[in-house]
This record gives structure tokens, sequence and C-alpha cells, in this order.
């Protein structure tokens, strides 16, 4: 019984350290669209990151434009904390975005939502 204790306990703790392990620091170097961005890492590579929670329109749909400036106002050139959710299914990292203590997926997407800008996908925010 007691075997069985611990063994919860560090997979418990196992879980929780590794969701810590996938959050890292960047560089926002491009902003492709009002809900896709560029960031470069520690190892200077650059990394396609799809916003958790955010879906705005094409570059070349109505709205596009104007999503993707109102994305770049809020992230462009910012040093940001990366916590990746999972891969798409175009390999790119899902992630949401941490700016000091504000997530700026949170406030892209109230924000946006308020200009007609995007639509919420699926967005909890206890992540």
């Amino acid at each position: 019984m007691v075997t069985r204790k611990i063994f919860f306990i560090l997979i418990l703790l196992l879980f929780c350290f590794t969701n810590l392990a996938f959050a890292w620091p960047g560089k926002v170097v491009r902003v492709l669209d009002g809900d896709r961005i560029v960031v470069l890492n520690n190892k200077k590579q650059q990394v396609k990151i799809r916003l958790y929670g955010i879906d705005t329109p094409e570059k070349r749909q109505a709205f596009g434009k104007a999503a993707k400036m109102f994305t770049a106002s809020l992230v462009g050139n910012k040093e940001l904390e990366v916590k990746s959710i999972t891969q798409d299914r175009y390999n790119r990292t899902v992630a949401i975005l941490y700016f000091g203590n504000k997530c700026l997926n949170h406030e892209l997407v109230s924000k946006q939502l308020r200009l007609g800008l995007s639509a919420l996908l699926y967005f909890q925010k206890a992540l």
C-alpha cells in the first residue's frame, strides 16, 4: 500500500515538472498573421507558433491585415515565455505566451474579440 502511494506521488510530481519543462524563453521575430508568429528560441532556432485559443482571419481574408497588425502591435519584437501545449497537424507549436505576469493569448483574444478581429476557440484561463 505504501509503495502504491509513493508511486502515485512520483507520477504526480513527474507530471508537474514535465509541464514546466515545456516553458521556454523566446523573442518574437515575425508575425505571420493574427494567430501565428515566429519566435527565436535560446538555441537561435526560429519556431513557428500557433497561438492557443485564438482564430483570426487569414491574411487574404477580410480583416486579415488588421488582425496581423493588431497582433504585431502587442507581441512584435518582445521577449516572452512560451508554454508549449501541443503540435498541430502542420507541425507548428501550439502555445500560450506570457510577458511578465500577463498571458498574451488572453490579452489578444479579449481585445480582438471586442474589435471583431478574432473568434474564441478553446481558451481556458487555467492554462
